[in-house]
């Protein structure tokens, strides 16, 4: 492919870093991916596989604070920070508190519900193309619960989905029941969000490495960035443990590790690393799962995908570490039966974690850096990083072209609490 407009260099290789080198080599540009990594543990590989346009609320929202001091009394809980004397935890945990609240939510529910409508429209894109099946279902995720409390959250927040325009249907028990005839569930009843999807992430990460790889762009595997060359207001070089890379322009998608890379530039990007974690499941019988769902008590996703269903988790904030905390795990799956009593999930062999990079508005991190004239920056989706995927590199190829994003990104600079 001949390129013309010239050479950037993309930090991370997960879907964000990806889906950015995507759309860059499709207008037209040279690319270079640098991960530090073997490319194939990052969190876009272990993760619930959803397109989430019900997800308009930040997670900085109104009540989740009392509900995790709550939780923190419980060590299976599905939420639950870790209590550690760490400045950078204190540090986000303020500016959490400043953002948590109705204010916050109503300014920026349509950006985020924009930008996850625009994502997913550029996944049914992309899963038309030759090459990329990665089992994309746009058929809709359940929202179940159990208790008269969290059905009355859910279906005021189902009310405020309608009125941003979003498809959502309203079920008794018997109603969810019927949209699974092959498994059965103990619910008070449930929502569908039409408008929400799923995949089955491996397969579309290996799609669109071996897309960029026939296309040019140039893999550096563990190749870990050591700092950056400056001239004036521009980034000229990238030092790595695999040596020096220059290019025109630089895009940083580093996921959980975004800090360590923007300090080094001087700008403060506050994330902490939200330890999640999954494991695959194998009905014993042919129970084919039509629907995702999140069982709303217990803050699990259910992916049926690859054959098999997926369950995932919990919400660990606080600095990274490679430990499996089992009890975390036990959650996941003491509450699969109570919900599905006909899944007997046992402690599972294989448990996956990665961690969400979560900023303290809940807002993620993207667009151009002030500082730097060739700099820009896409991250900090949280829980919704792979779903925005696409449209965080649909948006910064067309920064890099002159263009204008093709949903208000405003409320996202990258630089905001600079």
């Amino acid at each position: 492919m001949s390129n013309n407009k010239g050479k950037v260099i993309v930090i991370g290789a997960g879907i964000a870093g990806l889906s950015t080198a995507y759309y860059l080599v499709k207008d037209g540009w040279e690319v270079c991916i640098l991960e530090k990594s073997d490319g194939l543990d990052n969190c876009s590989y272990g993760n619930a596989g959803m397109i989430v346009p019900s997800h308009f609320t930040p997670l900085a929202a109104p009540g989740i604070v009392a509900q995790g001091v709550k939780w923190m009394l419980n060590s299976k809980s599905p939420f639950y920070v870790r209590p550690t004397l760490n400045l950078s935890l204190i540090d986000w945990g303020l500016k959490f508190l400043q953002h948590a609240n109705q204010k916050h939510v109503n300014r920026q529910a349509e950006a985020i519900r924009d930008l996850n409508l625009s994502s997913s429209k550029l996944y049914d894109e992309l899963a038309s193309q030759e090459g990329f099946d990665f089992e994309l279902r746009q058929n809709g995720i359940m929202m179940l619960y159990k208790s008269k409390e969290v059905e009355h959250e859910e279906r005021e927040l189902a009310e405020r989905a309608q009125q941003l325009g979003l498809d959502v249907e309203l079920y008794d028990k018997d109603g969810i029941q019927a949209l699974e005839p092959n498994l059965r569930m103990d619910t008070l009843g449930g929502i569908l969000y039409k408008s929400d999807g799923i995949m089955y992430p491996p397969k579309l990460m290996s799609a669109l490495t071996e897309y960029l790889k026939k296309h040019g762009v140039a893999f550096h595997y563990q190749c870990t960035v050591t700092g950056f060359t400056f001239s004036g207001n521009k980034v000229t070089e990238v030092r790595t443990s695999g040596g020096q890379y220059k290019a025109d322009e630089i895009v940083i998608t580093g996921g959980a590790t975004l800090p360590i890379l923007t300090t080094k530039l001087g700008i403060k990007t506050p994330l902490m690393p939200g330890k999640g974690y999954s494991f695959m499941y194998n009905p014993e019988s042919e129970t084919s799962m039509i629907h995702a769902a999140l069982l709303l008590e217990a803050r699990v996703a259910v992916t049926p995908m690859n054959n098999q269903i997926r369950f995932s988790g919990t919400m660990e904030l606080g600095p990274a570490n490679d430990r499996i905390y089992t009890n975390r795990v036990k959650g996941i799956v003491e509450s699969i039966p109570k919900y599905f009593p006909d899944l007997q999930v046992d402690y599972p062999d294989d448990v996956w974690f990665g961690y969400r990079p979560c900023s303290p508005d809940g807002l993620p991190y993207l667009g151009r850096i002030k500082k730097y004239s060739n700099l820009s920056i896409a991250g900090g989706g949280g829980m919704m990083g792979l779903s925005l995927g696409p449209a965080y590199g649909k948006a910064i190829s067309n920064l890099l072209s002159g263009g204008a994003p093709d949903t208000d990104i405003a409320g996202f600079a990258p630089d905001r609490f600079n």
